[in-house]
Parts: C-alpha cells; sequence; structure tokens
C-alpha cells in the first residue's frame, strides 16, 4: 500500500524528528491521559508529537496504551524499529487523514486481484488446500460484505465485477482514519482484502489470516526445507498482523 512514509526514526521531548544520531530515552512514567479529541500518550506528562507536529491523540483509551506501552518499553536508547503502533497511529493522523480517497482506492484495487481468488492448477494437494481454505472467506465475504469474488485457476488475471471492487472501497472509506491506516497496512501484507476486511472486523485473528496468505509458501517450505533469512522475514510479517490484530481489537474498546 503506498502511502506517503512516516518513519519516526528518533523521537525528541517535543516529538518526533529526524536525526542520524541515537537519541537516548529522555522520560521516566509513561501513561494516557483523556483530553480533548481522544486519549494521548504522556510521557512525564507532556504528549509527544508525530513527524508532522500533531499531538499524539488516539481515539480510544486501550488504542493510547497500546501505543504507550512501546515508549513505556524503550530501554537506554530509542529503537523506532519497536514501535509499529506508534508509527501506524502516526501515518493515521498525519498522512491517511489528508489522502482517504486514494487509500481506499488501493485498497480497492487489491480486491481485483485477491490472492484468495487465484488457486494453483499444480500440484493437486495444493489446489485442494487453497480451495478448502479459501472459499469460506470468499464465501463470507459475499454473505457478510456484499463482496462477490469469482476464482480462477492459474495465475493468468481475471477480472472481477467492477460492483464487487467498489464495495470494498466504499466499505474502506467508512472506517474513521485509525481503521482505515490498520486497513491498508493488512491488505498488502496479505496480500487480500477479504482477509484484511476480515482481520478488522474481527472474523479471523492476525496469526490466522497470516497462514491464510501464504498457503503457497508454507507448501513450499514442506517440500524444500525453510532457510533462516526465510525464516526471519515470515516471522517479522507475522508478528505485523498479530499486532494489526491487536490495533483492530483496541480501536473496538
Amino acid at each position: 500500500m503506498h502511502i506517503p512514509p512516516l518513519d519516526p526514526n528518533v523521537a525528541a521531548r517535543k516529538g518526533f524528528r529526524e536525526s542520524e544520531e541515537r537519541l537516548k530515552r529522555f522520560w521516566t512514567a509513561v501513561d494516557v491521559a483523556k483530553g480533548e479529541g481522544g486519549w494521548s500518550v504522556t510521557l512525564d506528562g507532556r504528549t509527544p508529537k508525530t513527524p508532522a507536529g500533531a499531538k499524539l491523540t488516539l481515539p480510544t483509551e486501550s488504542l493510547a496504551r497500546l501505543v504507550a506501552d512501546e515508549w513505556a518499553a524503550q530501554g537506554e536508547f530509542i529503537e523506532p524499529g519497536t514501535m509499529p503502533a506508534t508509527r501506524l497511529a502516526s501515518t493515521a493522523i498525519d498522512r491517511v487523514s489528508q489522502v482517504r480517497e486514494a487509500v481506499a482506492d488501493e485498497i480497492a484495487a487489491f480486491a481485483g486481484t485477491d490472492l484468495l481468488c487465484y488457486l494453483a492448477e499444480t500440484p493437486t494437494s495444493l489446489a485442494v488446500e487453497q480451495a478448502r481454505e479459501w472459499t469460506p472467506w470468499r464465501d463470507w465475504a459475499a454473505l457478510d460484505l456484499g463482496v462477490v469474488l469469482e476464482p480462477v485457476e492459474g495465475i493468468i488475471h481475471r477480472a472481477q465485477d467492477p460492483a464487487a471492487v467498489a464495495r470494498v472501497r466504499e466499505l474502506a472509506l467508512r472506517l474513521d482514519d485509525f481503521a482505515l491506516s490498520g486497513l491498508a497496512m493488512a491488505t498488502p501484507l496479505l496480500g487480500s482484502a477479504v482477509l484484511a476486511l476480515a482481520l478488522q472486523r474481527g472474523a479471523v485473528g492476525g496469526e490466522a489470516a497470516f497462514e491464510l496468505s501464504r498457503l503457497d509458501e508454507a507448501f513450499q517450505e514442506r517440500q524444500w526445507g525453510v532457510d533462516a533469512e526465510a525464516a526471519e522475514r515470515t516471522a517479522a510479517r507475522r508478528a505485523e498482523a498479530v499486532l494489526l490484530d491487536m490495533w483492530f481489537r483496541a480501536l473496538e474498546s
């Protein structure tokens, strides 16, 4: 999903700012506080800011605490790579809020080439597994979302009904900036607008959604084994899916 990137490489007393130096942790106490516009993360009573200078304020207490936990977990030096919820919150506030239509367009485009619609021609065992695991989710999309997608065997593109693609766009635009940001991250991660919407709605968990998205990859691993580098990449992607599950659930409470 192409959203102008926000990478809070470092944080400073007045919020995020770019620097080539590693910054030391500058706070002791981390908490959340309810105020105008929602719940803010506080560092020694002060609210950090996003890269664009907005206050790091979230719509629910649970989501604010999810972000605050990342700040609390920092050691002597700030490690931005360990703060995915903070990055996603900043993206929602600074970027997605400004480009909602474009983000929804990209999510909808994935519905036109949704992973769950492309079944393997061979081997038969993989095709059977895909049909068994993916058909219920296409059915769920049709019944629960009004998104009817047609499967095809092989990798040759098959255009989907424009009404189905338009429906996904409509569903995306119904979300607030924070849920839309999560959906924008989940869709390319899973290769599927259907799985991303199922995750956002709580119909499937993060780890289960991720495993559904990598049936072909898992099949190849069973045949040929897994090297350490591939395993590391898979673990990182799985962690993203789990984080997104936490993100969506925190938005509900």
